[in-house]
């Protein structure tokens, strides 16, 4: 009997920017396993998950001791996945299980001892000792065939295919106590509902008949009590007792905490061990209590943020993700300390807590539809991130970060077209104006031989004054209870034709016509072009948009 001495809890893998602005706990939480001992819940609330492979050890040594008894054979490993420990001294290891190499599924177990190392019972499902073959009868493509026939479940799921990601594997299901041997195969589509679907299907290995099927998307409502949007709704996950930050149905998206370290030097110019923090958990569904005293406060604007950005790409620009493949990234949150930034990196969001002075943590909704965007940007035109293309690169995040802010409509974060407002402290100025950029003292209005030359997130003023006149036109108004004016630079007046259409013409001329190296006069192209495509060639919407660009000294 070959048994797997493996202790400590499973680690998170570290994964490997354009920057916002130029100038511009790790939680705690375990699954609590049953035991034999009395449990009060002063007793629950101070278990610590440790890492002593010494505890494990004896646990293996005693189930090795009576197999019959814990039903641990011949061919069975397991491996411990983590230790609690009660203040009483009484431990818990919870640990999964192989059988002649296979994963057994549904033969995980908690081995329960006292302080004195005694193992006093045992939590699992399984009821037999393990003695079966592990040689298939049938194939996996046989398998594949039988998960992919519809029936009463999978009636319910449209676009049901094979998951590329997941090869046919052979386990050992042991889940309703008969443990036979089967394939899992997993398939995506969606559900009734419009929820994605990952199911796993178990076909008997001997027989080829479907044993059952599990669904690997879990929705669970939850909320999060935001620094910047009030109370939200938010998808999160069940993990044992805790619940972690994490939404399914938007592409797997997740935020952790970085617990306020930064990235290495080997990572910032390699790439590689990059820290990839902590997901953020909770005892409960809900999230932060609205303040900055509780490091889920933060994590939940960023969580909300991509949440938002993801529902308005794919609602309004039929863009599934960033990535458009349906795929999600991640957030970083508490990054760093009084680090006044946020940035995309290719791979996901990372946000600072600001310095507590003249700004707050950048987790406002604007911001992550910025950096989101950025994400967009990459995977459609890749912008180049210098001279006029770099530009029109952080003029598209602002345009959409702003459009993202529109789509929430919340009451605590009203649509406008300022950058960055809501974590500006003791009322100061924003970090842009789309009305009139030339505000913050470094943008630029209007478009000169020189823009070119400007660091990217200045000369983006021009393409953000652009989209403003096209949207709101000229002259004063009140948006979102702020005060907004703007003129042009030739002095003509322009009517706007609503932000709705000037998004779907800036979205189709970023995916479809921009290039890396499109400048400002490409861009008067790209969006007459886009124009034209979505409203007519001698539409109101192309004349507007030609107007609107000569208004601001692109021609």
């Amino acid at each position: 009997m070959r048994i797997a001495r493996v202790a400590g809890a499973a680690t998170a893998a570290a994964v490997a920017g354009t920057a916002f602005i130029a100038s511009f706990g790790s939680p705690a939480g375990a699954t609590p396993a049953g035991s034999a001992s009395t449990i009060t819940p002063e007793t629950l609330a101070a278990q610590k998950v440790i890492d002593d492979e010494s505890i494990a050890d004896k646990a293996i040594g005693a189930l090795m001791s009576k197999p019959s008894t814990w039903k641990v054979g011949a061919g069975q490993e397991l491996e411990p996945v983590v230790t609690l420990k009660d203040t009483n001294g009484a431990t818990h290891v919870r640990m999964n299980r192989t059988y002649e190499g296979l994963e057994v599924v549904g033969g995980d177990l908690v081995a329960h001892q006292s302080k004195a190392g005694t193992l006093t019972s045992v939590s699992q499902g399984l009821t037999k000792v393990l003695d079966l073959s592990v040689k298939p009868a049938v194939t996996g493509a046989v398998a594949t065939k039988a998960a992919l026939t519809l029936d009463a479940v999978t009636k319910k799921i449209t676009k049901l295919q094979a998951d590329k990601k997941y090869a046919p594997e052979l386990v050992v299901d042991a889940v309703d106590g008969t443990p036979t041997l089967a394939w899992r195969v997993t398939t995506k589509g969606k559900q009734a509902d419009g929820t994605p679907s990952r199911l796993a299907t178990y076909v008997d290995a001997e027989t080829g008949k479907v044993l059952r099927r599990v669904e690997g998307i879990h929705t669970i409502d939850g909320e999060g009590n935001t620094l910047y949007s009030g109370t939200v709704p938010l998808q999160v996950k069940q993990n044992g007792s805790t619940y972690e930050l994490r939404d399914e149905t938007r592409g797997g998206t997740y935020t952790t905490d970085m617990n306020n370290a930064e990235d290495s030097l080997l990572c910032q110019l390699l790439g590689f061990g990059c820290a990839a923090g902590t997901v953020v958990t909770s005892p409960t569904t809900t999230f932060g209590n609205g303040s900055n005293d509780d490091r889920a406060t933060a994590a939940a604007d960023a969580q909300y943020g991509t949440n938002v950005t993801w529902d308005y790409f794919k609602n309004v620009h039929a863009r599934d993700g960033i990535f458009g493949d349906g795929s999600g990234s991640y957030n970083r949150v508490h990054y760093g300390n009084d680090y006044v930034n946020a940035f995309w990196d290719g791979e996901k969001m990372t946000y600072g807590d600001g310095d507590g002075v003249g700004y707050g943590p950048l987790v406002s909704l604007d911001v992550a539809g910025h950096e989101m965007t950025h994400g967009v940007t990459e995977n459609t035109s890749g912008l180049e991130y210098s001279g006029e293309s770099g530009g029109l690169n952080e003029s598209t995040s602002d345009i959409f970060g702003t459009a993202v802010e529109f789509y929430a409509d919340s009451a605590e974060d009203q649509g406008d077209y300022l950058i960055g407002e809501s974590f500006i402290l003791d009322g100061g100025d924003p970090l842009r104006r789309m009305d009139n950029p030339s505000f913050d003292g470094n943008s630029v209005n209007c478009w000169s031989s020189s823009t070119g030359d400007l660091d990217v997130h200045y000369s983006s003023g021009v393409g953000n004054h652009f989209f403003y006149l096209l949207s709101e036109g000229s002259g004063t108004k009140t948006i979102g209870g702020v005060e907004h004016s703007s003129t042009t630079c030739d002095g003509s007046t322009i009517a706007g034709i609503g932000r709705d259409k000037a998004e779907q013409i800036w979205f189709r001329a970023n995916s479809t016509y921009f290039t890396s190296t499109t400048d400002y006069a490409g861009a008067r192209d790209a969006t007459v072009k886009a124009a034209s495509d979505l409203y007519g060639a001698s539409s109101p919407e192309v004349a507007a948009v030609e107007a609107t660009w000569t208004a601001v000294s692109v021609s």
